[in-house]
C-alpha cells in the first residue's frame, strides 16, 4: 500500500512539474505588448455612463456598491424582487453616482429574495417612460 502511494505522489509531482513548464512556455511564446500602444478604449456609446455595480444578497438583505470610472453622472436604482408572493418587491428612490464617485444602495426582503438588480440612467436625460 505504501509503494502504491509513493507512487501516485511521484505522479502528481510529474503532473504539476509538466503543467507548469507548459504554462512557462505558453507565457514566453506570447508577445511582449507594444512601447507605443494605445490605452484601452474608452466605450463610446450608450453605456459610456454606466457606473461598475457589484451586488451582494446576504439572506434577506441586499446591498448594491456602484463606483462610476466615467466622465458622465449616472443615475442609478436597485431593484429587489421577494420570493415570496406576499412579500413586496422594492425599487431604491434613484441616487446619482457622479463622476469618478462611489455609491452604496440597500434593499431587503421579509424573507429570502429571488433576484436584485440595477438599472442606469444618465443623469442628464428624463427618464424613459414605464422605468
Amino acid at each position: 500500500m505504501r509503494a502504491i502511494r509513493q507512487g501516485f505522489g511521484a505522479f502528481a509531482s510529474v503532473a504539476v512539474l509538466l503543467t507548469g513548464i507548459a504554462v512557462a512556455d505558453e507565457v514566453r511564446s506570447s508577445p511582449a505588448p507594444a512601447e507605443d500602444a494605445p490605452a484601452a478604449p474608452v466605450a463610446e456609446g450608450p453605456e459610456a455612463f454606466e457606473a461598475s455595480c457589484r451586488t451582494v444578497v446576504q439572506g434577506s438583505r441586499v446591498t448594491a456598491s456602484c463606483h462610476n470610472p466615467y466622465p458622465a453622472t449616472d443615475s442609478v436604482r436597485l431593484h429587489v424582487e421577494c420570493d415570496r408572493w406576499w412579500d413586496v418587491d422594492t425599487d431604491s428612490a434613484p441616487v446619482e453616482v457622479g463622476p469618478a464617485d462611489y455609491a452604496k444602495l440597500t434593499g431587503r426582503c421579509w424573507k429570502e429574495v429571488r433576484s436584485a438588480w440595477v438599472t442606469h440612467q444618465p443623469a442628464d436625460r428624463a427618464p424613459l417612460p414605464g422605468s
